[in-house]
């Protein structure tokens, strides 16, 4: 089509110039005949018709070749930064720095953001703040309940002595019977608010039996040592730092009640765009755990510094955790379920959830992790 426009106009404007100088000689009043004005409207018809050509051109390429335009929208979907919450416990990938280096060559950047507890971190989560990151068994019934739109990426190992209910050396408190009528301090909907409810079960005690004070860890350790709280459910190294240096002593720790030790999880739009990033990164994760189980004291002597923990301290801490990623299957599910619905049936969250909405297929789960 363009072709036959330029045709068209080329001929005119061979015509128009051999008018004007074919009778040059006969007559000096060419310009009156054919004056500027006519010139410069031709002139402007022609870059006109050429612009209205070219996009006409542009617009039918654009319509019938719809598969370029997509295949270049998906591409821009990718993000170039992976936003990766996480909490002082698991600070060890941050430190060691594998996931820079495994994502630099493909173009991904790495920024950390650190949150006192999993409810925080998912609360990020949810409104975009981050991408990518690791809580304990029960924040993510939390979001879910709230309408965070999270997806369970991979299971993390269970470390049933890595978590306890503390209180102070001095204490009348002996048995979690104990624990009725008293003040017992833990960041709601975290691992550590499960695991008090299950033990509170197991001695027969009721939730409206305990006083509940809802606090982050920073802030659970002041009111411990202040004495204005008579227990704390806490996990390492916040257990670990207290048990030294707080005069705290274990009434009970997770054993036989911590079947779960959290997961990885990412927004749904991040896992749905990004899965070639998660699985670097699972992968990454895991080679990082197992490397930290047969090196411990390396581990310790890492993080010692990192989060400002004598090292005796965190060697104990280290020593109580399970390492490894685990895969989503149906008894990890069902198990989270069971969390899902303890919440719920003491009203602690707003309405009954089902967690598979949360999930992947067992297919994509197999995708993104071979290895683990």
């Amino acid at each position: 089509m363009l072709d036959q426009i330029l045709q068209i106009l080329l001929s005119q404007w061979k015509a128009l110039t051999e008018h004007r100088f074919q009778k040059l000689d006969k007559s000096k009043r060419l310009f009156s005949i054919l004056p500027m004005s006519i010139f410069g409207a031709f002139i402007a018809g022609l870059c006109l018709s050429l612009l209205f050509a070219a996009c006409s051109v542009n617009n039918s390429a654009d319509t019938s070749n719809p598969t370029a335009t997509s295949v270049a929208n998906s591409g821009s979907t990718k993000a170039s930064v992976l936003r990766f919450g996480y909490q002082k416990s698991a600070i060890l990938i941050k430190a060691k720095g594998v996931l820079e280096k495994r994502l630099q060559p493909e173009g991904v950047s790495v920024e950390w953001i650190e949150f006192p507890a999993g409810p925080q971190l998912l609360e990020a989560l949810n409104v975009g703040s981050i991408d990518f990151g690791h809580t304990g068994e029960s924040p993510p019934i939390f979001a879910q309940a709230a309408g965070a739109a999270l997806t369970y990426i991979a299971g993390i190992a269970a470390s049933p002595q890595g978590s306890a209910i503390l209180v102070p050396q001095n204490s009348p408190i002996k048995t979690l019977a104990d624990l009725k009528g008293k003040k017992v301090a833990f960041q709601k909907g975290s691992s550590a608010h499960y695991m008090l409810l299950q033990l509170l079960e197991k001695a027969k005690l009721q939730y409206s039996d305990i006083q509940p004070v809802y606090l982050p860890p920073a802030d659970a350790r002041a009111a411990f040592v202040k004495g204005s709280i008579d227990a704390w459910s806490i996990w390492d190294p916040f257990y670990a730092a207290a048990e030294k240096n707080a005069n705290a002593r274990v009434l009970v720790d997770g054993t036989n009640v911590n079947k779960q030790g959290g997961y990885y999880l990412a927004s749904r739009k991040f896992a749905d765009e990004n899965q070639e990033t998660i699985k670097a990164v699972l992968e990454e994760i895991q080679k990082l755990e197992e490397w930290s189980d047969k090196n411990r004291n390396a581990v310790a002597e890492t993080l010692s510094p990192v989060l400002g923990i004598d090292l005796d301290t965190m060697k104990t801490a280290t020593n109580r955790k399970r390492f490894g990623v685990v895969p989503i299957t149906d008894d990890l599910i069902a198990t989270q379920q069971q969390v899902a619905d303890t919440f719920y049936n003491l009203k602690l969250i707003p309405k009954k959830i089902d967690v598979k909405e949360a999930m992947l297929k067992p297919e994509q789960y197999a995708s993104l992790s071979p290895k683990i």
